[in-house]
């Protein structure tokens, strides 16, 4: 017997995780307020997942993540981003629907922040599952600064209410084909929301080593 998950969708609590590795040791912690600076030296990692899978018991799965991870300077950051859809064995007669989202966002500075190594993986599979509708998108945003900096109040104002929108398409009937334009037409927002706050970083001065280094903002997309 198969146990069904809890949804991992983290919008609604507005969450923003911090992590930062000193040493051997990997500190995770959460907060609903503003996220704070980890200390210099250290090595950030930050893994986000979405895993839906639909099988003839389960004919409809739904998972989504949208988290953000904010990170101070740090010797080293990864980022992992994986979104998996599965439909499994259904009849024709009533086929599976499997849709798993992840939007990870992370902001990073100094001067290693442009050597950051990200990993962003969407993936759909349908097995013997004929007439199945799966869908899975990945969607990475790194924010990489010169200097430390931390998203404004208004700026997560609008990703909260960003993450629940795509949390919403839970509840959905809309074709997976419309659901993949609704979650590329988030991610563009999610980007515009960045982009300005990047905007706004404060910028390496006159003879620092990052003098040349302009905030910038990735975004990676994965959809299958």
């Amino acid at each position: 017997m198969k146990h069904r998950k809890p949804s991992t969708s983290t919008v609604a609590r507005a969450a923003v995780n911090i992590g930062v590795a000193a040493g051997a040791g990997l500190v995770m912690t959460a907060t609903t307020a503003s996220a704070t600076t980890g200390p210099s030296g250290g090595a950030a990692i930050a893994v986000d997942l979405a895993h839906s899978r639909a099988d003839r018991a389960h004919v409809t799965d739904f998972d989504e993540t949208f988290r953000i991870h904010e990170y101070g300077p740090s010797v080293a950051v990864t980022a992992d981003n994986r979104a998996l859809a599965e439909s499994v064995g259904c009849s024709p007669y009533s086929p599976c629907r499997s849709v798993a989202l992840s939007f990870q966002i992370v902001t990073t500075s100094g001067r290693n922040a442009r050597l950051i190594r990200a990993t962003n993986i969407g993936r759909a599979a349908n097995e013997h599952c004929p007439s199945c509708q799966t869908f899975a998108g990945a969607y990475q945003f790194v924010v990489s600064t010169p200097r430390a900096f931390t998203l404004g109040t208004g700026a997560r104002r609008e990703l909260a209410a960003l993450g629940r929108r795509a949390a919403e398409l839970r509840s959905s009937r809309l074709p997976v084909s419309v659901i993949r334009q609704r979650a590329d037409a988030l991610s563009h927002e999610v980007k515009a929301v960045l982009d300005r706050e990047a905007a706004r970083a404060p910028r390496a001065g006159k003879g620092d080593p990052g003098a040349d280094f302009a905030p910038f903002v990735t975004m990676r997309r994965h959809v299958d």
